[in-house]
């Protein structure tokens, strides 16, 4: 099968022989080593502030965006929250279970956020900022120079979810002023699901420092405290970080633009294919990792993606909700070459003049 999703993604060799062993004990030296070198990659690819610090947490993405707002905001908080699409609205929901005081700035689905959008609450006594920097549901991509200029003029905190964009769309934590970047080991990183990671700013750790959460397992003080010896505070994914170790690794040779340049051959290539089909883009900013495609009126989407799996041998990414009758999605990232992009485009081509599209 040709994964199109846009997680878990397909992995290279390297990753997937790693995969194929007994997992190893891990509370040694060496794989101490493993997780202390995973860290100091890891934060030298989100450009973290000196002395920043980096959290592996054995669970989704979920799982991190769930613990960032458990340890470092609280009931005094007034939290803005970017919401335009379903994991915006997870971040909304998050701080409501958690009684983080928020505020949601709604867009309309396939929208990007605009100074006008935020105008509004400047000065308004805001302390924090959530945003997925890609909305991954509509493959929307956000200006995070204009969210972090944005919080710096109104001394916001500002966590970032980058699981569909780290390592596909430039970011930097040090220049938009991030004060936690976070993602998942199943996006570019493109290794299995199960692990998410978490980089924070100095000022995110004096947060941490401050706030009890009510929680053992997501507790950031322990982890952090356990990670200065390179390991975790419970039984993590033993074997993912290991492959994220081959992955981190592979990037910081080649250079990170190097891997940038790879994710955008593939959408670009992808986007200009289907210029002469009746297909349109969905976003209006697109995020690089996943292309969102509007379909025409009456035609069926789920035909659409069952067919290409049960009939070609390959999984494209499809929605739920509303927007499962309007779009679905084509990932870019994972271990793909511009020949598989190819593939997908000829089968959609097929797929058009049989009248399906």
């Amino acid at each position: 099968m040709l994964n199109f999703a846009v997680g878990p993604v397909q992995s290279c060799d390297a990753v997937k022989e790693i995969g194929s062993h007994n997992v190893p004990y891990f509370r040694t030296a060496e794989f101490s080593a493993t997780m202390l070198e995973n860290e100091r990659l890891f934060l030298k690819l989100m450009d973290a502030p000196a002395q920043s610090r980096a959290i592996f947490l054995t669970g989704s993405g979920t799982a991190s965006m769930e613990a960032a707002v458990m340890n470092t905001l609280c009931a005094s908080d007034k939290a803005l929250v970017i919401n335009g699409g379903s994991f915006g609205a997870r971040f909304a929901e998050i701080c409501r279970i958690h009684g983080i005081p928020h505020t949601c700035i709604t867009l309309e689905a396939g929208k990007t956020l605009h100074e006008e959008d935020l105008q509004p609450y400047e000065a308004a006594g805001y302390t924090a900022l959530l945003v997925n920097m890609g909305e991954t549901s509509t493959g929307v991509l956000y200006d995070m120079q204009l969210i972090g200029n944005f919080c710096k003029r109104n001394q916001l905190f500002l966590i970032v979810d980058t699981v569909s964009t780290f390592l596909a769309d430039a970011f930097s934590m040090s220049e938009c002023g991030a004060d936690i970047a976070l993602t998942g080991s199943q996006k570019a990183l493109a290794c299995p699901p199960g692990v998410s990671v978490l980089a924070l700013s100095p000022r995110a750790l004096e947060r941490v420092e401050r706030i009890d959460p009510k929680s053992m397992y997501f507790n950031f003080k322990d982890a952090l405290k356990n990670g200065e010896r390179g390991q975790t505070p419970f039984t993590p994914a033993v074997q993912i970080l290991q492959q994220i170790n081959v992955r981190l690794n592979d990037i910081a040779q080649r250079g990170i633009e190097d891997e940038l340049a790879h994710v955008a051959a593939r959408a670009e290539r992808f986007r200009t294919g289907i210029a002469d089909l009746p297909l349109s883009l969905f976003a209006e900013l697109p995020q690089t990792a996943v292309t969102a495609v509007r379909v025409r009126d009456g035609a069926d989407t789920q035909a659409i993606f069952n067919t290409c799996k049960d009939e070609y041998g390959m999984w494209l990414c499809p929605n739920g909700g509303e927007l499962g009758k309007k779009i679905f999605r084509v990932g870019h990232i994972g271990n793909l070459s511009l020949s598989d992009i190819d593939e997908v485009l000829r089968v959609l081509h097929e797929l058009n003049k049989r009248g399906m599209l």
